[in-house]
């Protein structure tokens, strides 16, 4: 009895990887998909081969393993590749983002964006003849390979004011202005004066 709850048939394995597999349409994690892909190649390897139990849950372990290093190490940033080849001459030259790494002669730095772009929030990066420190906001304006040419961003400054009025002689010029108004006034009223005296004597 308690061998038979402890056999495993192949056709377990390959339920399991082909439900892992399913997974992975609703999961795009391709987590999943090769821990599937594994149970499956222990699927045929026990339908062709006698394997122990314990040999097949290592083997399966041991197979998952390496798919996911060999996924994250080699064939995903291929895939990374194509995309920048494809769309990053469109979509990331002009885009502003922050140095998080400083790029140096040599080596290059990287820089992150608010938002991911074309996949991936943080690139590498070089500059040709600008110097970026680590927090500096800067702007992609080339691409060579799979690195960003950047440039820091150019800051707006405020005007400077060169001939600041005075305001001394603004208030002067509004005195003189109201005492020439107010000359202005004096004249017209003389002038009216006279004017009234000489109707009368003509009157007269």
């Amino acid at each position: 009895m308690i061998e038979t709850i402890y056999m495993i048939e192949p056709w377990h394995w390959l339920v399991l990887g082909l439900l892992l597999m399913i997974a992975e349409m609703f999961i795009p994690t391709f987590a999943s998909l090769w821990f599937g892909t594994a149970a499956v190649i222990v699927a045929a390897l026990s339908w062709l081969l006698p394997v122990p139990l314990f040999i097949q849950v290592i083997i399966w372990l041991v197979l998952s393993v390496i798919f996911m290093f060999a996924w994250v190490k080699y064939i995903k940033p291929l895939s990374v590749d194509r995309t920048k080849a494809g769309l990053g001459g469109t979509v990331i030259i002009g885009e502003t983002g922050m140095i998080v790494v400083k790029p140096q002669d040599g080596v290059s730095g990287r820089v992150r964006f608010n938002v991911p772009i074309v996949g991936a929030d943080e690139w590498d990066c070089r500059t040709i003849d600008d110097t970026v420190e680590v927090g500096d906001r800067v702007v992609v304006t080339d691409i060579t390979g799979n690195e960003l040419v950047v440039a820091p961003t150019k800051r707006i400054s405020a005007p400077v004011v060169t001939n600041r009025p005075n305001i001394n002689d603004l208030r002067s010029s509004e005195i003189n202005r109201r005492k020439v108004e107010q000359s202005k006034l004096s004249l017209s009223k003389e002038n009216l004066d006279r004017a009234r005296l000489n109707k009368k004597f003509n009157d007269r």
